[in-house]
């Protein structure tokens, strides 16, 4: 009843309902069983349903008509080809510009495999091969119908922050006299805040949170093979299932070497996910800030280079033990010889500022936490929200110490999203030029 209670007493209502807000969402949980993203070593497609995977969409419209669609996903990654095709759909359709609509994935490391995403994790068969692609295709227009339903819902509200922060997410990258590898590091660098957004209609009632936590959604190891959100999932059903009424939806920010501690079990998924939603709680039990309008956005597409490679490269790889290096030497291969050798990626970077009150950094691919850190540090006097896995999953984004650190989210990951190899060492500062750059657009100064 505490945790009730605390939702009950959702912040103060004293503030005017400067904007129009519109909430939706559909069930995006796959109908058949189907092959499973995130953990190379899994063997075999899904085996039932242990909770329901949802995507939701929260429309924003100021009091000069400027709007935003914030799209967040119980999903590995959404990949440029899906939100981009989206996108286009969506200005035609709402003239709505591409700066303007977000999309956000949880990572969540028991749902579907999303193609092209992970390209080379796995060698399909047919059957699930289809399996893949009709699912793909049919996410694409279920999250197109979810945009209009959001912006077709608008109404007056009111929007207020805050931020609380919980702890159990712990860096992973632990240093061994070999080189770093996959474990538990206490003293490596955490972002445990939990950033808070209300929406509340113009009559006071509770409507809509957008909350985010910066944490692989990896509870659930790859033994399971049962379809869920895991704890991302399970801290918006608690959420939901104690406040009737309310969307509750997770951004995951820079958790791309951050891992939920414990892990392994579902009950660890299910304790999570509580200790968040309780976290959740006690910030809208408490005093938020109202976030005014106008709302300004900014979207900037730049290019990561990786390291040099050559064809020696991948023809020596083809003799690997590791079937995900074969795959990938495979298809690198394969565009050397058609004379498009990948050596650079796009990368998008975003940036929706709400007055002068809060503005959220979205970025492309599974961000280490450093890029969080250094980015309020660069704009101390910003409220600031640092999303990864935006608009695009295309890769790891390793910082330039992580890169030189070596270990999995610097080279062994890029085997299964079908990149080249690791960045150059540039990766942190491009990234931040374009941070920069949509930052200055929205109006924020250093």
């Amino acid at each position: 009843m505490k945790f009730l209670a605390l939702l009950l007493g959702f912040s103060s209502i004293g503030w005017p309902a400067d904007f129009k807000a519109g909430v939706a969402r559909v069930n995006i949980t796959p109908k058949t069983s189907i092959w499973m993203s995130g953990y190379a070593a899994r063997t075999k497609p899904s085996e039932g349903v242990l909770a329901d995977l949802f995507a939701k969409a929260l429309a924003i419209e100021d009091s000069r008509k400027g709007r935003v669609v914030i799209v967040t996903t119980d999903l590995i990654g959404l990949p440029r080809v899906i939100t981009d095709e989206i996108a286009a759909r969506v200005e035609k359709q709402y003239r709505i510009e591409r700066a303007r609509l977000l999309f956000n994935s949880s990572h969540t490391h028991t749902g579907p495999v999303v193609r092209p995403n992970l390209s080379t994790m796995y060698n399909l068969g047919a059957v699930d091969d289809k399996n893949v692609r009709e699912y793909s295709r049919q996410l694409t227009e279920d999250l197109f119908t979810l945009i209009g339903a959001a912006l077709g819902d608008l109404a007056p509200a009111r929007l207020a922050f805050g931020e609380g922060s919980t702890g159990f997410a712990i860096n992973r990258r632990e240093p061994r006299p070999e080189g770093v590898r996959l474990g538990t590091n206490p003293k490596g660098a955490v972002d445990h805040a939990v950033p808070v957004v209300e929406v509340r209609g113009a009559d006071g009632r509770p409507r809509a949170v957008l909350f985010g936590y910066a944490c692989h959604n990896t509870t659930l190891t790859g033994q399971h093979y049962r379809i869920s959100g895991d704890y991302a999932g399970y801290a918006q059903a608690e959420i939901e299932n104690r406040h009737p009424g309310v969307t509750a939806m997770f951004l995951l920010l820079c958790g791309g070497d951050q891992n939920p501690n414990p892990r392994g079990e579902i009950d660890n998924a299910l304790d999570h996910g509580k200790t968040l939603a309780a976290e959740v709680a006690r910030v809208l039990g408490g005093k938020l800030e109202p976030l005014r309008p106008p709302i300004r956005a900014a979207f900037k597409v730049t290019e990561l280079a990786f390291a040099l490679h050559t064809r020696e490269t991948f023809e020596k790889e083809l003799q690997d033990r590791n079937p995900g290096k074969v795959r990938r030497a495979r298809e690198m291969l394969r565009l050397y010889d058609e004379r498009q050798p990948i050596r650079r990626t796009p990368y998008p970077v975003q940036a929706i500022r709400f007055n002068k009150d809060l503005t959220i950094v979205a970025l492309g691919g599974e961000v280490v936490v450093d890029y969080a850190l250094r980015a309020k540090k660069e704009f101390p006097k910003e409220r600031l929200v640092v999303a990864g896995y935006s608009n695009d999953v295309m890769c790891y984004i390793p910082s330039r110490r992580v890169l030189q650190e070596g270990g999995y989210e610097a080279v062994d990951s890029m085997i299964y999203y079908g990149m080249p190899g690791p960045f150059t060492e540039e990766v942190e500062e491009t990234v931040f030029e374009a941070i920069r750059e949509t930052m200055k657009r929205v109006g924020v100064k250093r």
